[in-house]
C-alpha cells in the first residue's frame, strides 16, 4: 500500500552528525549537525575566540546564518580552532537547526570533533540522511533528492548541468502541470456523477481525449530523452574498430593523452579489448581499443578478433579507423557490412604520411603521395556501397592532428547542441523511465475506454492511475522501503 512517506516518517527528533567531507589530510573537514538538539551540543564543545566564556546562555540569541570563530574544547583541552556556522530553521538544508563545524583537514583532529559531538548528545548519520531529512520536511522533492545524489556522481559537464537543472525543480515542476490537468479531469466527472443536475458531461469526452493525448505527448518527450540522459549520465560506449596496424590503438593514446596502448608496427599487437574513460566536449567517452579485425590462424588474435565484434555490437558509437597510407580492400567492406546500422564515425588516420619530407619541397604531388593511398572520396565511397551513413575525419594520431575535428563531431552526433541550450531536464533515472511508462499506458487506457464509449467512472480509474504514477516521481506515492533503497545510495554526511 502506498503512503505519503512525509506524514509517516518525519517524526524523528534525535540529532544526528557527519563528516561531510571527504576524510583526508586537506585544507579543512566540516562536520555537519542537524536536529532540535544542535544549538545545545554546539555550546558544550564550542568556545567563542574572543572570550573564554561559555556560550550556553546566549547561543538562542545569535542571529541565523553567521559565522563565529572560536575553539572546539573537550574540558579544559582546547581541540582545534574553527569556524562555526549557525543556522536557524527553516532556513536551512533539512528545515532543522543546524551547526557546520568548518575545523583543520587533519583525519585525527577531523574524527575527534566528530567524537565529541556524538559523545554530547548527536548520533551518527546513516548515508544520505541529511538530504532524507530535507525531503521528509518537505525541502525538496524525491526528483531532486535523486539530482543530489546524480550531481555528487557526475562525469561530465553536461552531467552536472542536468542534475542541476532538476535539483532546480525542472522535472517536478513538469509533472506538476501534468499532476494539476489530471486532478481537474477527475474532479470534472467526480462532481458530474455526484450532482448530475448542475455539472453536465456533454462533450467531456472530446475534450478529454484531447487532454490525454497532450498529456501523452509531453510524457513521450520526456521519454525520448531518456536514451541522451543514459550517455550523459553512464558515457557514451564507444570502440574504435579496423583492420589491424591502420592505428587504433596510437588514436586511443592520442584521446586519452597518455600512452595506455601498446603500440608497434607489427600487425595483430593489440589481442584483447583495453578500456578506458574520457571526457570530451564535457561529455564522457567509455572508449574500447580492439583487435584488428582480420582472418588469423593464431588462436589468442582470434579470441581478440571475436571481442572486438562483441564490444561493437553493443556499442552506442564505433569509430572506424582506416589507414590513409594503403588502399581499402575487402576486409574493409566486409567490417563495414557488418555494423552498417550501427552510428559510425570514419577515422582516415596515418594522414601524416601523405605530407612531403622535409627539404623534399622541390617535389610534384605526384612524387611525394604513395601510389596506393586512400582519399576521403575513397572512404565515403565504400561507406556508401556498404550502406553506411557515417562522417569522415582525417586525422594523424602519431602527430595529433585533426582530433578537435574528431571531438567536436563526436559530440555533435549524439547531442547536436540542443542538449546543451535546453532549460528541460533530460530523464537520467531507471525508476522515473518506469513511473512515465505507467502513467502514459494508463492514459492509453483511458483513450481505449473513451473510443469504447465506457462510462464516465472507467475514465477517472485510469486517470488516477496515472496521477498516482507521476506522484511517485516526486515522492508522494511511494512506501518506506523505495525511500531507504534510494538514499541508502547516498555517501555519508549528504
Amino acid at each position: 500500500m502506498h503512503t505519503c512517506l512525509r506524514k509517516v516518517t518525519c517524526m524523528n527528533n534525535d540529532t544526528i552528525a557527519a563528516i561531510a567531507t571527504g576524510l583526508s589530510a586537506a585544507g579543512i573537514s566540516i562536520i555537519r549537525i542537524s536536529g532540535p538538539d544542535s544549538f545545545s551540543i554546539a555550546s558544550k564543545i564550542f568556545r567563542n575566540g574572543n572570550s573564554s566564556e561559555p556560550i550556553a546562555d546566549h547561543i538562542a540569541e545569535w542571529e541565523s546564518h553567521t559565522v563565529h570563530y572560536g575553539f572546539i574544547v573537550d574540558g579544559p583541552e582546547v581541540i582545534d580552532e574553527v569556524m562555526l556556522l549557525y543556522l536557524k530553521a527553516p532556513r536551512t538544508f533539512t528545515k532543522e537547526d543546524t551547526i557546520e563545524i568548518d575545523c583543520h583537514g587533519g583525519i585525527v583532529v577531523t574524527k575527534r570533533i566528530l567524537s565529541l559531538v556524538l559523545a554530547n548528545g548527536a548520533r551518527l548519520a546513516e548515508p544520505g540522511e541529511f538530504t532524507k531529512r530535507a525531503f521528509l520536511n518537505g525541502r525538496i522533492d524525491l526528483s531532486q533528492a535523486e539530482a543530489v545524489m546524480e550531481l555528487i556522481g557526475a562525469k561530465n559537464d553536461l552531467a552536472v548541468k542536468n542534475s542541476v537543472k532538476q535539483l532546480r525543480g525542472t522535472l517536478r515542476d513538469r509533472i506538476l502541470s501534468l499532476r494539476k490537468q489530471l486532478l481537474t479531469d477527475v474532479a470534472t466527472i467526480e462532481a458530474s456523477l455526484d450532482q448530475p443536475e448542475y455539472y453536465s458531461l456533454e462533450g467531456f469526452a472530446e475534450k478529454l481525449s484531447e487532454s490525454v493525448r497532450a498529456e501523452q505527448e509531453e510524457i513521450l518527450k520526456m521519454l525520448h530523452s531518456a536514451d541522451n540522459g543514459r550517455l550523459i549520465k553512464e558515457g557514451i560506449e564507444t570502440v574504435i574498430l579496423g583492420k589491424p596496424n591502420v592505428g587504433k590503438s596510437s588514436l586511443m593514446n592520442a584521446l586519452i593523452g597518455e600512452d595506455r596502448a601498446i603500440v608497434t608496427e607489427i600487425a595483430g599487437t593489440t589481442r584483447d579489448t583495453l578500456s578506458e574513460e574520457i571526457r570530451l566536449n564535457g561529455i564522457t567517452l567509455l572508449i574500447v581499443d580492439t583487435a584488428g579485425i582480420r582472418n588469423t590462424p593464431d588462436p589468442v588474435e582470434k579470441i581478440g578478433v571475436t571481442r572486438a565484434h562483441e564490444k561493437a555490437v553493443d556499442a552506442d558509437l564505433i569509430l572506424y579507423v582506416a589507414d590513409a597510407s594503403v588502399l581499402l580492400d575487402d576486409v574493409d567492406r566486409e567490417i563495414l557490412k557488418a555494423y552498417a546500422g550501427k552510428k559510425m564515425l570514419a577515422v582516415l588516420n596515418k594522414t601524416d604520411l601523405m605530407k612531403a619530407p622535409v627539404g623534399a619541397e622541390h617535389l610534384t604531388e605526384k612524387d611525394i603521395v604513395p601510389a596506393a593511398c586512400t582519399s576521403e572520396r575513397d572512404v565515403r565511397e565504400l561507406l556508401s556501397d556498404c550502406g553506411c551513413e557515417a562522417e569522415i575525419v582525417s586525422v594523424s594520431a602519431k602527430e595529433g592532428t585533426g582530433l578537435t575535428e574528431l571531438e567536436e563531431k563526436i559530440s555533435g552526433m549524439f547531442f547536436a547542441g540542443n542538449l546543451r541550450a535546453d532549460d528541460e531536464a533530460v530523464i537520467t533515472s531507471e525508476r522515473h523511465k518506469e513511473c512515465l511508462r505507467s502513467a502514459y499506458d494508463s492514459l492509453g487506457k483511458v483513450l481505449t475506454s473513451i473510443e469504447a464509449g465506457l462510462p464516465e467512472d472507467f475514465y477517472s480509474i485510469d486517470l488516477m492511475g496515472a496521477y498516482e504514477a507521476l506522484s511517485r516521481i516526486v515522492g508522494e506515492e511511494v512506501d518506506e522501503d523505495l525511500i531507504n533503497r534510494i538514499f541508502e545510495q547516498f555517501c555519508l554526511g549528504k
